[in-house]
């Protein structure tokens, strides 16, 4: 059973993907824009350029010949060329995936602790100030706009007590005769980016493990364990928070998709290299190939940590499966 079941959610998340392929691709066509009046900036090129180019970037032939094209290029790993950086596509986005890793990894690393134990806390002080506090805390953080909260941070931490550099990963010109020097400048750099984006899905975290708990807490199993005398450290540890974890698992599958894709707003403002930096880029640009590639990378992340959560769970929950 087991096997027919994850074997089930392979086949659902390959065909999803097939979709996502086909919609990928269609979608930038429709886009308004010229791409070739992007690629070709000199308003004085000649006719032989423009085929040249048009040649070069598979733009002169039909839209159904691009496509299959594109599919047996897709299947080769083959993502195509730049139009912006004159390079293929898999090797720009490699250049870019790492940081975005490490910053929103941080974050999710940071977040998934801190909220969940402040969910956690919150719902066993269920009507106390320290719940009115943590909900308050995790109401604000969650619907403040991030571009908003970014920009704050920087205000205060950069400019007003000029403790942390507003952009970019190192500091420019500065040279490093070791690596602890050189990860002490990542690390100042990297601090506002990550504690912006952590605010954000802590107070996400925290929401959600607070109301999953306290559903938790009104069942009859938790009625009985307090009846059999067990001390209420036991009762939060073994039978209340496993059970309130299965929603969670699933935000934290669909959010840690976004490590892939990063967020634009976060690695715009604070000029983080990154792959939600390479989006906007592509945008401006027209960058059709690049921005299909971003798009089919950050899509698939999440179809396959849905995967993972949909596996997760029939392990967690015998009656999924069912």
């Amino acid at each position: 059973m087991k096997k027919q079941y994850v074997l089930k959610k392979v086949l659902q998340s390959l065909v999803t993907i097939f979709f996502v392929i086909v919609f990928n691709y269609f979608l930038f066509r429709i886009m308004p824009g010229n791409p070739l009046a992007m690629i070709m900036r000199n308003p004085r090129a000649s006719a032989e350029a423009i085929e040249r180019t048009k040649e070069l970037f598979g733009l002169g032939r039909p839209w159904y010949m691009q496509f299959f094209i594109y599919l047996g290029n897709l299947l080769e790993g083959d993502l195509g060329l730049s139009f912006i950086h004159k390079r293929p596509v898999i090797e720009v986005i490699w250049s870019r995936i790492m940081p975005t890793i490490i910053m929103v990894g941080l974050a999710q690393i940071l977040s998934i602790v801190v909220g969940i134990l402040m969910g956690v806390i919150s719902a066993w002080k269920r009507g106390t100030k320290i719940d009115v506090i943590a909900l308050s805390f995790s109401l604000v953080t969650y619907s403040v706009p991030t571009f908003w909260l970014g920009i704050i941070l920087i205000s205060v931490f950069s400019i007003g007590l000029r403790l942390f550099p507003t952009s970019g990963m190192l500091t420019p010109g500065r040279t490093f005769y070791d690596t602890v020097s050189m990860l002490k400048d990542y690390a100042s750099h990297l601090f506002l980016p990550v504690l912006t984006l952590s605010l954000v899905l802590i107070g996400e975290y925290a929401l959600t493990m607070r109301n999953t708990l306290l559903d938790v807490l009104t069942e009859d199993y938790m009625t009985t364990a307090k009846a059999k005398g067990f001390d209420d450290n036991y009762i939060i540890k073994k039978h209340a928070v496993p059970n309130a974890m299965l929603p969670m698992i699933t935000l934290i599958a669909i959010n840690m998709g976004l490590i892939i894709g990063g967020t634009i707003q976060v690695e715009t403002i604070f000029s983080w290299p990154g792959l939600g930096r390479l989006m906007y880029e592509a945008l401006n640009g027209r960058d059709y190939p690049l921005l299909q590639g971003i798009f089919l990378l950050i899509t698939i992340s999440v179809i396959l940590a849905n995967l993972i959560a949909d596996i997760t769970y029939s392990y967690l929950d015998p009656r999924v499966k069912s």
